[in-house]
């Protein structure tokens, strides 16, 4: 555990600072010297500070906002090479108590059919999702204090890594739930969870207050400060997002690189990954999207990003070159989706519904490598290890091999013929 003492909320999500921040930004946002600065600082991929971010995400010069998407698929090349990390969601329960308007499980939708998991359906679940060939899960649930109970959520974690069908085993289980207690988060450390995941939604106070008017997600602090929490009990790697859409998308690019450098200077390791899901795309562009996770990508040199079924193919492209490192593939966003096709319960509307295998073809088509490994966690190299193993460059060499070797389990166990070919005419495993 670590013997620190964390910050509150408004300390580290400072709104005056983040005014101060887009003022200065839009003050500055074509200023070409103060611009190049902070390109060639981030060439030498150590990050860059909340303010620097909002510079370069408001500039309007188009030479250097080239600049900047070539500096990102450059370190996003340095640091991940073509590796793509594939996992899938897993939704236990629907049941929610909260009152998030613009989530479909919130408490008063009654136009949606309720369900939770038992053990035997969670079962066929994961037995579903090996048989695709997935490694990873990330773990779902809505807030509930008896249908979503710590103590359910622990007892199936159990039972997804007690599951060993055919070739098939999870290895690694991501945890996305509600903020919780310290005791809880060490209930779950010790169940071996890989990293825990906990979206912002959005950082605006005012915004997030209304967003969530009523139930325990309600409470900004608690819930902002659930990180310091988890971290606090030695759970090493976390996971933080907001939802694009909610709010003006610069605010809350600027809140999210100052959680992670509170992180960072608390804990001594920001987190381990960032997800930039969307939730309306016309109050974000596709083009200002690509370039938030551009900026993002320079900002968090070290830091993975991940991309869901939210958005669609030739969006999930664009990224990918521009920093995201992990994709989730075939995925369902409803409770009982992997065995039972359409349930009608699902949190948001799937844009690719392609299944594993053919977003694994696609990738290999666009010279990436689809990885299913989990060796570092099940290794150890993780929080401040994995950090300092990945800005020495160390992890590439480990990563690189891992990848190749999961790839070949897949192809081997999974693919189609469709994908053996592709990956044939790639040459990217060999006997």
């Amino acid at each position: 555990m670590y013997n620190v003492k964390s910050k509150e909320a408004a300390e580290f999500i400072c709104h005056q600072e983040i005014l101060g921040t887009l003022e200065y930004a839009q003050k500055n946002k074509n200023n070409r010297e103060l611009i190049l600065q902070i390109i060639d600082k981030a060439r030498e991929c150590k990050g860059l500070s909340h303010r620097e971010a909002a510079v370069l995400l408001e500039c309007e010069l188009e030479e250097y906002n080239k600049e900047i998407e070539e500096l990102a698929k450059q370190i996003k090349e340095k640091f991940y090479g073509k590796r793509i990390v594939m996992f899938a969601p897993l939704y236990l329960s629907n049941y929610c108590v909260n009152g998030c308007i613009y989530c479909p499980f919130h408490s008063k939708n009654k136009n949606i059919r309720r369900k939770k998991l038992s053990q035997e359906e969670i079962c066929k679940e994961v037995i579903a999702l090996q048989d695709m060939g997935h490694k990873r899960l990330a773990l779902e649930s809505g807030e509930d204090p008896v249908h979503s109970s710590i103590d359910y959520i622990l007892e199936s974690i159990g039972t997804i890594y007690s599951i060993k069908h055919k070739n098939g085993a999870i290895r690694r289980v991501n945890v996305n739930i509600a903020a919780t207690s310290v005791e809880n988060y060490k209930k779950l450390k010790d169940a071996d969870i890989g990293t825990y995941i906990l979206f912002q939604e959005t950082y605006h106070r005012d915004t997030y207050l209304k967003l969530h008017p009523t139930g325990p997600k309600h409470n900004y602090d608690y819930h902002t400060e659930a990180m310091d929490r988890a971290m606090e009990t030695g759970i090493n790697d976390v996971g933080i997002g907001v939802l694009f859409g909610l709010h003006p998308y610069s605010y809350d690019v600027v809140g999210l690189l100052m959680h992670a450098e509170h992180l960072e200077a608390t804990f001594g390791v920001g987190p381990h990954t960032i997800s930039v899901p969307r939730i309306i795309s016309n109050k974000v562009s596709d083009d200002v999207f690509a370039k938030i996770v551009a900026v993002i990508r320079i900002s968090v040199p070290y830091t993975g990003m991940i991309i869901s079924t939210r958005e669609n193919e030739q969006t999930r492209a664009r990224v990918l070159a521009l920093g995201v490192s992990q994709i989730s593939g075939g995925s369902r966003t409803s409770v009982g989706g992997y065995v039972e096709k359409e349930v009608g319960n699902a949190q948001f509307k799937v844009m690719d519904n392609r299944s594993l295998d053919e977003v694994v073809g696609w990738l290999l088509d666009l010279g990436y490598v689809p990885s299913f490994c989990t060796a570092c966690y099940s290794k150890g190299r993780t929080g401040e290890r994995f950090m300092s193993m990945v800005k020495s460059g160390q992890i590439a060499s480990i990563c690189d091999a891992n990848a190749l070797i999961t790839l070949k389990e897949y192809l081997d166990n999974y693919a189609s013929e469709s994908t053996l070919l592709r990956a044939s005419r790639r040459n990217v495993v060999n006997d």
